[in-house]
């Protein structure tokens, strides 16, 4: 199923994932936590755990993680596009 989304992100067309798609292998290295997880998502081509995308959703904007995770997330480049 294809979203597309509005506000601050306008114009940028989200897909929503079944389960059958998640990550499941011996794992990857989450780019927030820095540890090796089985579960998680890619954006691009960065992964990040289910425990730490489930931290970030749920910080509030005053707290400090957040700013911890503005860092982390300012890794996530996109990729080139070869042609």
């Amino acid at each position: 199923m294809r979203t597309m989304v509005f506000g601050e992100n306008a114009g940028m067309e989200v897909e929503m994932l079944g389960t059958t798609t998640t990550k499941t292998t011996a794992g990857e290295t989450c780019a927030v936590c820095e540890q090796v997880k089985g579960m998680g998502i890619h954006l691009y081509t960065t992964f990040i755990c289910e425990e730490c995308e489930r931290d970030m959703i749920g910080t509030d904007t005053n707290d400090p993680k957040y700013q911890y995770y503005l860092k982390k997330l300012r890794k996530v480049t996109n990729p080139e596009i070869l042609s």
